[in-house]
């Protein structure tokens, strides 16, 4: 893409449009529109004011979208409680969940307020009252994830940039004296795409500009920058050491991150931010309303983007602090986590990195978006890593796992009543005082070596400790077949000996050899799920190496025509 076919700007009037057509059309009364919950008319509020403003908006000017966008701010300001938050959601009575709607109603006011059009003062005057009666409970309020500190943070900045209040901007700096919660790697401390790209970067940036602080937005530009490495050859972004709900979507898309990298890269220049922009730009608009009304904020973003700079073929990238490398060739491109919080919190927890997949690889049209180790193993889940290193070409994961039997209490600690404290041992939790007895521990230690080649990667799998069974699980991307592997009822194929291939068009993977094991082939989720009947089990196309506990396999992957 050249300079001259930069149509950005162009394609995101289009996709509001056509958003606002389908709203405006999904019924012919207007006091019969459809409504939904707070967040959601707020949006199509911001949606059917930017239209009407933007010039080149087949909706400029229409008094049609502007009566619709009143019915919407009625509907929000019936949503609104006595205490000034919204009513919906399972969050009760939130401040976060309150700032996401308020941080739109702040930019339709700040709109209406530079457009000076007395037709959107019906608008601006239901609007404003429901921002005045929010402040004083986002003032005093609180939150409970590290991403909704800077949203609400947004929030208190545009309610000031409203009606400047000094409570209001103390209150933001007391919050951003916290400090911003940016790791060495350049990510956020939830290491998540979805929350970077939705709340704490464009929060960020309004805050910078509100508040004239420039550091902010150097912020960004690093999580930027991280952000990068973590784009896959098909659009989508490495999200397997994400802390959030986004550990477990392997196809994050790239587009949202269109206004961040387009921002920064016209601010700095960057080369390799344009080449960002550009590639985010090229998939569908996603969030059509936000980005009109950003370009209507700031029209620098209108402006055309430079020569962009496209990343190396060859590379390797290391997020230390998340334990994760992305390593590329121009046959292939790796991902390799080894980063999970289990280890620490030996737990299943919204918050945290818990997602078993160890190692992603992209082949042209052949995607293998999971490899995963499982064990039948005291009912403990799948492999995760505890520590990663880094040696030369070579990656080694490791995890020690201590289960144990328990002896009888020593006669000091013993109750007649038979009366014992509740206790989690680490997989079973019961009335039996664990702590206070001897253990007898049952170890497992698993190293995998993972040895990037040029078309692919080794893995080799050392256990120490007692005969278990154990299944390395390959779950490719849908779209392909399987060849020469021995394919069960279920869709799910098992390689015993030899290399089998996972095959799309004219790409595929190529795994082997077998071990010649024929111990059972199943992915095990571990007793976290399996008490509540749950799973993180993947679906799709799958296939099963198996092998016993101790000893070593080693396995290759690769890319074949």
């Amino acid at each position: 893409m050249t300079p001259e076919t930069d149509t950005f700007v162009t394609d995101v009037i289009t996709a509001a449009d056509a958003a606002a057509t389908a709203l405006l059309y999904a019924s012919t009364d207007v006091s019969a529109a459809p409504l939904g919950p707070h967040r959601e008319s707020m949006r199509r509020a911001k949606l059917l004011v930017a239209v009407y403003l933007e010039p080149a908006s087949a909706f400029a000017d229409d008094p049609t979208v502007v009566a619709l966008a009143e019915a919407y701010a009625e509907v929000l300001r019936g949503l609104q409680s006595p205490t000034g938050l919204f009513l919906g959601g399972d969050n009760v009575e939130s401040p976060p969940d309150t700032g996401f709607t308020i941080n739109d109603v702040g930019d339709i006011l700040e709109l209406v307020r530079r457009s000076g059009d007395a037709r959107l003062d019906v608008v601006a005057e239901v609007l404003g009252g429901i921002a005045d009666r929010a402040a004083p409970a986002l003032l005093a309020g609180g939150v409970h994830t590290p991403n909704h500190r800077w949203e609400l943070t947004a929030a208190l900045m545009r309610l000031h940039r409203h009606r400047p209040d000094p409570r209001l901007e103390a209150r933001a700096r007391e919050w951003l004296a916290e400090g911003i919660d940016i790791d060495a790697d350049g990510l956020y401390s939830e290491r998540s795409a979805n929350y970077a790209v939705y709340v704490s970067n464009p929060s960020l940036l309004l805050i910078g500009d509100v508040l004239d602080l420039p550091e902010l937005h150097e912020i960004v530009a690093r999580n930027l920058e991280a952000t990068l490495g973590l784009i896959h050859p098909d659009g989508s972004l490495e999200t397997v050491h994400s802390r959030r709900q986004d550990q477990r979507e392997p196809q994050f898309p790239l587009a949202p991150y269109a206004l961040h990298f387009r921002r920064l890269a016209l601010e700095t220049g960057r080369g390799d931010f344009v080449w960002a922009a550009r590639t985010a730009a090229s998939a569908p608009v996603i969030d059509p309303q936000t980005a009109l009304s950003d370009m209507l904020l700031h029209p620098a973003l209108r402006e055309t983007l430079p020569a962009g700079e496209p990343p190396a073929d060859r590379s390797r990238t290391t997020w230390s602090v998340s334990g994760l490398v992305v390593d590329r060739t121009p046959e292939r491109t790796l991902a390799v986590f080894g980063g999970t919080d289990y280890s620490v919190a030996r737990r299943i927890r919204s918050g945290l990195a818990t997602n078993p997949t160890f190692l992603r690889l992209f082949a042209g049209d052949a995607v293998l978006d999971s490899v995963r180790l499982s064990r039948h193993f005291f009912g403990l889940g799948p492999f995760r890593s505890e520590e990663m290193t880094i040696a030369d070409e070579r990656i080694v994961l490791e995890e020690h796992l201590s289960p144990a039997y328990f002896g009888p209490l020593d006669a000091a600690r013993r109750r007649p009543g038979g009366d014992y404290r509740v206790v989690d041992e680490g997989r079973f939790s019961a009335a039996m005082s664990f702590d206070e007895r001897p253990r007898d521990e049952v170890p497992l230690r698993t190293r995998i070596d993972v040895v990037p080649s040029e078309d692919g990667v080794e893995l080799t799998i050392d256990t120490d400790g007692p005969i278990c069974a154990w299944s390395l699980e390959f779950a490719f991307r849908d779209g392909g077949t399987f060849e020469d592997v021995d394919v069960r009822g279920d869709g799910t194929a098992v390689l015993t000996s030899g290399s089998g291939r996972y095959r799309v068009g004219g790409d595929a993977i190529e795994v082997g050899p077998g071990t010649g094991s024929t111990a059972p082939a199943a992915y095990l989720p571990g007793e976290d799920y399996d008490y509540l009947g749950g799973t993180d089990a993947l679906g799709g196309p799958r296939l099963y190496v198996t092998g016993t506990t101790p000893g070593r396999a080693t396995v290759r992957i690769r890319r074949v025509s």
